[in-house]
């Protein structure tokens, strides 16, 4: 008997994906494995729904908590950004293979399966930690080169009930850190995205009152908001409620794919937009001239590997190595005024700021000005001296 677990979302692409293991490849059996990173209840109840339909075993895994300690608070160390997508389908994309990979595992399966497209990059992303096994990897949809008109067409055919129709091909991808919009019409840049695609913010409004938060961080990792403790999970998924409310949190843009195509990409990220602009703010507070400069670098190709989704490459760990230490003075609080789709850092606080406001303020008398006139002379030095000696 032939057997393959199949990393399952319970959408279109991973629902075709079972009957054509057993139509087109010939497998006995398909195993399942959907993995909760956050998605809605009702899109888990639905992939429950249809893997009991079509499959022959079907496997839940809750990761919330793994994902948010293991994945999503390294990613806010890192002020995680890849020409400004916030990484949130790239950066749970390991995960599930993992989890995937751990069934296999289990149940001495030799095979796995994803229901990416071969123009994609979460192809990378699932293969970079399915390869890392003995197992044969199969990918109809980028195999047996499919469009995404004959998967409707083949869905309906075989009796599943998928969400989308030529008139709303929306591809969407939703976990607790972003969610992402694709397909049909949005595949041209110049297209206005209608607002029936956005679930998570409300049409920034300039009437509606400002909120402001407080985000506390110990470590870099947020652990309050407005002085109440919260586990991870629940704060990202408060932050996604108030500021989606306020409009905050979308992305359109054309963005630079593994393979060097340009996609025009649609996300929401309400906690992200935030959490990300309150770390980066407090970094600003605490870490030297010189370790904001260097770790700039760190986190854009921190960024970029996870982007990848190469997480188990030896670099992935060594900058995490780094930023995990750049992180210790990481304590203190950012106020944020979320207002009209924007999130704006308007105060910040931290035991371990290397700000004197006795040293800077215009009136102090701690530091003498006349001290600096000494630097002043060989500040541009050279410049001036190769001036002279060429006039």
């Amino acid at each position: 008997m032939t057997e393959v677990v199949l990393a399952y979302s319970g959408g279109l692409d991973t629902s075709v994906c079972i009957p054509l293991l057993k139509e087109r490849y010939g497998f006995d059996r398909v195993v399942t494995v959907l993995v909760d990173v956050g998605q809605p209840i009702e899109d888990i109840e639905r992939g429950n729904k249809r893997a009991k339909q079509l499959a022959d075993e079907h496997y839940v895994i809750d990761a919330k908590k793994e994902f948010v300690e293991k994945y999503l608070f390294p990613l806010i160390k890192a002020n995680g950004s890849y020409e400004g997508y916030v990484l949130g389908t790239a950066i749970a994309r390991p995960l599930i293979a993992k989890k995937a990979v751990e069934i296999a595992e289990q149940k001495d399966i030799k095979n796995l399966a994803h229901g990416c497209t071969g123009r994609g990059n979460d192809q990378l992303r699932f293969e970079a930690v399915f390869r890392c096994t003995p197992c044969r990897v199969i990918a109809p949809m980028r195999e047996l080169d499919l469009a995404r008109e004959w998967e409707i067409e083949y869905a309906r055919e075989h009796g599943i009930d998928v969400p989308v129709s030529k008139e709303r091909p929306w591809s969407i991808d939703e976990n607790l850190w972003s969610r992402s919009i694709e397909g049909g019409k949005l595949e041209d840049p110049y297209f206005e995205p209608p607002e029936e695609i956005y679930a998570w913010t409300k049409r920034p409004d300039a009437s509606k009152p400002p909120v402001v938060i407080e985000i506390g961080f110990e470590q870099g990792v947020p652990e309050t908001l407005d002085g109440a403790q919260m586990d991870g999970v629940e704060l990202i998924r408060e932050l996604n409620r108030v500021a989606g409310e306020q409009g905050v949190g979308r992305t359109d843009m054309v963005e630079d794919r593994v393979l060097g195509l340009k996609a025009r990409e649609n996300y929401e990220h309400p906690a992200a937009t935030v959490l990300l602009a309150a770390h980066k703010d407090l970094e600003h507070l605490v870490l030297s001239r010189a370790e904001l400069r260097f770790k700039t670098a760190v986190d854009d190709a921190w960024s970029e590997m996870a982007y990848m989704g190469l997480v188990d490459d030896p670099l992935y760990s060594d900058l995490n190595a780094f930023i995990d230490q750049s992180q210790q003075r990481m304590n203190g609080s950012v106020r944020m005024k979320l207002f009209c789709g924007s999130a704006i850092p308007v105060g910040r606080r931290s035991p371990d700021a290397l700000y004197s406001q006795e040293m800077v303020s215009f009136d102090s008398q701690t530091l003498s000005q006349r001290d600096a006139e000494g630097f002043a002379k060989y500040h541009g030095f050279q410049a001036r001296l190769l001036k002279r000696k060429c006039s």
